[in-house]
This record gives C-alpha cells, sequence and structure tokens, in this order.
C-alpha cells in the first residue's frame, strides 16, 4: 500500500515543476505536460520515488544510523529543521561550510570548540571572564551555532543526505558523492538528477510542496525508530530472561538444596 496520497500532493502543488525554457531534459521521464509555459510533473510517478524513498529512510533509522537534511533556501529551512528535529535526524538550515563532511574531523573540531564554551558557561569559567572576552566568546558561539546547527551532536558521518533544491546544495550534493553517501533529493525539473540516488520528482519552491514530502518522510523515519526501539526492548527482554530463573527453575533449585541437606545430616550423625 502506498504512503503517499495522491490528492494531498496535487493540493500541495507538488506537480507544479519550472518554466519549460529552464527545464534539463534528464528530467523528461518524470514530466507529465507543459501548461502556460510551465512544465507539470507526473505525480504518479512521483508516489512511487517518495514511497521507495521513505521505505530506504525507514531501514536507515530502524538499523540506527542518522540521515543529514539540507535545506537553506528561505521557503524550506524552517519546514526542515522542525521535521528532521522530531524524529532526531541532524539539519544544515543556515549555510553548508564546505568541507563538511569531506573535512569532517575539523567540523568536529569546531563542535568540540562550542561543546567548550557551552561548559565554560555552566561552570562559571565564562563569568570570570572580561567584559571584552565574554563578547568575543559570544560572537564565536554565534557564528558555530549559526553555521553547525544541529549536526553538534553528529559523532560520524552520516549514513545519507536529504537535500532540498539539489542546485542551491549542489556543493553538499558533491561532497556526498565523493564519500558515495547516498543522496536522496526533491528534484525539480530545471535540475539533473544524475548525481542523485533517490530522485524525488516534486516541486522544490513552494512551502507546502516541501511540508508534504517532509511528512511522508519523516513519519517513515519515526516508524523506524519505534520498531528499533522495540527490538531492542526485545532482546533486553530476552536476555533477562535469560540470566533469571523461572519459577519452576527455582523451585527445582530449591527442591535439589533440601535433598542435599537431608543426604548430610545422617552422615554427620553418624560420625558422632
Amino acid at each position: 500500500m502506498s504512503r503517499t496520497n495522491f490528492q494531498e500532493l496535487l493540493d500541495a502543488g507538488v506537480h507544479f515543476g519550472h518554466l519549460a525554457r529552464k527545464w534539463n531534459p534528464k528530467m523528461a521521464p518524470y514530466i507529465f505536460d507543459q501548461k502556460n509555459g510551465i512544465h507539470i510533473i507526473d505525480l504518479h510517478k512521483s508516489i512511487v520515488k517518495i514511497d521507495e524513498a521513505a521505505e530506504a529512510m525507514k531501514e536507515l533509522a530502524k538499523s540506527g544510523r542518522k540521515i543529514l537534511f539540507v535545506a537553506t533556501k528561505k521557503q524550506a529551512k524552517d519546514i526542515v529543521s522542525e521535521k528532521a528535529t522530531a524524529v532526531n535526524m541532524p539539519s544544515v538550515t543556515e549555510r553548508w561550510a564546505g568541507g563538511m563532511l569531506t573535512n569532517f574531523p575539523t567540523i568536529r573540531k569546531a563542535i568540540k570548540k562550542m561543546s567548550t564554551i557551552d561548559r565554560m558557561k555552566e561552570d562559571g569559567t565564562f563569568d570570570k571572564l572580561a567584559k571584552r572576552e565574554r563578547l568575543q566568546v559570544d560572537r564565536q558561539r554565534e557564528k558555530l551555532e549559526k553555521n553547525l546547527g544541529s549536526i553538534r551532536d553528529m559523532s560520524r558521518l552520516p549514513s545519507a543526505l536529504f537535500v532540498v533544491d539539489i542546485q542551491k546544495e549542489a556543493n553538499a550534493v558533491k561532497e556526498a558523492n565523493r564519500l558515495n553517501i547516498p543522496v536522496f533529493a526533491m528534484v525539480d525539473t530545471c535540475c539533473d538528477p544524475s548525481p542523485i540516488d533517490y530522485v524525488i520528482p516534486a516541486n522544490d519552491d513552494a512551502a507546502k510542496s516541501i511540508e508534504c514530502v517532509m511528512n511522508v518522510l519523516c513519519q517513515a523515519i519515526q516508524e523506524g525508530l519505534e520498531e528499533r526501539k522495540l527490538e531492542k526492548d526485545k532482546e533486553v527482554a530476552e536476555e533477562e530472561a535469560a540470566v533469571k530463573p523461572t519459577g519452576k527453575k527455582l523451585r527445582a533449585r530449591r527442591g535439589a538444596q533440601q535433598v542435599n541437606v537431608e543426604a548430610e545430616a545422617p552422615a554427620a550423625k553418624t560420625e558422632e
């Protein structure tokens, strides 16, 4: 059964592509028609691709891996940040720092610096600094927060990227390709889908369209996380059951102990 509802995609304007004169011929298989100089995306194909991406994301989440969401354009950033945070996934919504993937050790150093500043504020060291130094540290913290955002908890490279507008986020896509990290993306009719592993043909300019696609994907991720939690709980219960003796085993053990005590008693009497 499909996760995606045709009418919902239609109402959200997911089918509106880019201007026909700015199209990329490689998107031809996903184009249904042209109306008033604008390409119309075939929503039946979009549904297939969204479902395919959702299942893949669910499996990633189920196996405990992280998907990095990237969207810095105005109409996408708030939606993507909110939805990604809700499913405990990292996101970059302000600016893609060059080398965020290919030079990850340096990025980790910046994250460590941010954590150090936070510790200074917690243990009172920050308050002991001169006023000018405090201002400098605050500015540095703000800059790091803006550039790194929610990737501060990312201890290793993500297992996949989700991108809104692959033209705007071209550097992120290039870095992921270089490291063989799978890329999921909403791809409009003006884009080249070649570098993308999971192409989702969709309007990447409208907030409603972005939110509609994000809802389906994040719901799948949530399902994966819940299934992972159930499996872990089951494993813990099985381990506890293996260690802890059942009532039947406990009674048998007590019975054996009682027999041993009774067997030892006459022997002690005979020795006397």
